[in-house]
């Protein structure tokens, strides 16, 4: 999943993020989704740029990689992308914090909805071929805006809400690092440490034994039985399940 394929357009904003080589980062103001842009740049702008919005309530931030293998494995970026945000929350959070998936793409801090992640592709791809792009694009959100009685909203949650100090640039330059250790664990030693890793913020369910297919799929064996239960991961990315889209942000 090599990052580092050069530069081929310039910020339109000067970048405000330390980001480690080979990402480069092209920053929007507060409006906009960095998603969608980097979606939409992907083809001329190459591995490794990260769009960022300039927002202090949220995370809002895109990458764009260009894969070596196949579309229908190559989309367990998915994964590596998760597992490294987890990852870098993990460095700023309170003792003790738990941080948890919901399959295939939702964030959890102590069981409040803070976030999640996407994933795009061009159009019309092979999937038996390298795609031109991916696109991970993930959502954070810092900072509870406006009235949040106690016990309102139980199940949706804030940064600053669970503890945490750290700001959407401190998140997004602590991910980009995340990002690279996972990265590499992938191309060294295969998908399985991913994997791992991912299913490990799982929630627990007793006698349920889960694994990720080749395509990314979700494999869930119960009660020791061999045919596993088949969770298709291309249909559940098509609708974000932690995404509002009438305010274009986590659901509240």
């Amino acid at each position: 999943m090599p990052l580092d394929a050069g530069s081929r357009v310039h910020a339109p904003f000067a970048p405000a993020l330390d980001l480690p080589p080979p990402f480069r980062a092209v920053a929007l103001r507060e409006v906009g989704d960095a998603f969608v842009h980097a979606t939409q740049i992907a083809a001329d702008a190459g591995a490794g740029t990260l769009v960022h919005i300039g927002r202090f309530d949220l995370a809002d931030f895109a990458v764009v990689l260009e894969p070596e293998e196949p579309l229908r494995t190559a989309r367990r970026a998915l994964y590596a992308g998760l597992t490294a945000l987890a990852d870098a929350l993990a460095v700023h959070a309170p003792p003790e914090k738990p941080i948890s998936f919901d399959w295939p793409d939702a964030i959890r801090i102590d069981g409040g909805l803070v976030g999640g992640a996407r994933l795009a592709w061009p159009a019309g791809a092979d999937e038996d071929a390298p795609p031109l792009w991916l696109v991970f694009g993930a959502m954070i959100r810092t900072v509870a805006m406006g009235e949040r009685e106690s016990g309102l909203r139980p199940l949706s949650a804030a940064l600053d809400e669970e503890g945490f100090d750290l700001g959407s640039e401190r998140l997004i330059e602590t991910f980009t690092r995340h990002f690279m250790v996972a990265v590499d664990a992938w191309q060294q030693d295969g998908f399985a440490e991913v994997a791992r890793s991912y299913l490990s913020r799982l929630v627990p369910e007793k006698n349920v034994h889960r694994d990720i297919d080749d395509n990314g799929d979700l494999l869930v064996r119960r009660g020791g039985k061999t045919v596993a239960e088949r969770r298709p991961l291309v249909p559940a990315l098509a609708k974000p399940s932690w995404l509002d889209p009438a305010t274009g942000g986590p659901v509240l």
